[in-house]
C-alpha cells in the first residue's frame, strides 16, 4: 500500500484520511500531477492535486 494522508479537500471528505493508490494516468500513457487517493474505511476514490492532501507516512 501507499503512503498515508490527511485530505484537505474537497469539503465532504476533508480532515479524513486516505492512502494514495498511485499518480494518475493520462490516456496517452503520461502521468499528471493529480493523485488517486482512497478514502480510508470508505469505499470512495478520489483524483487530487498535491495541495489538496498532506503526506502523515
Amino acid at each position: 500500500m501507499g503512503a498515508r494522508v490527511r485530505i484537505l479537500e474537497p469539503d465532504y471528505v476533508a480532515r479524513k484520511a486516505g492512502i494514495v493508490i498511485s499518480q494518475e494516468q493520462l490516456s496517452d500513457g503520461g502521468t499528471s500531477r493529480r493523485w488517486i487517493i482512497q478514502v480510508e474505511a470508505e469505499e470512495i476514490l478520489l483524483s487530487l492535486d498535491p495541495e489538496q492532501f498532506v503526506v502523515l507516512s
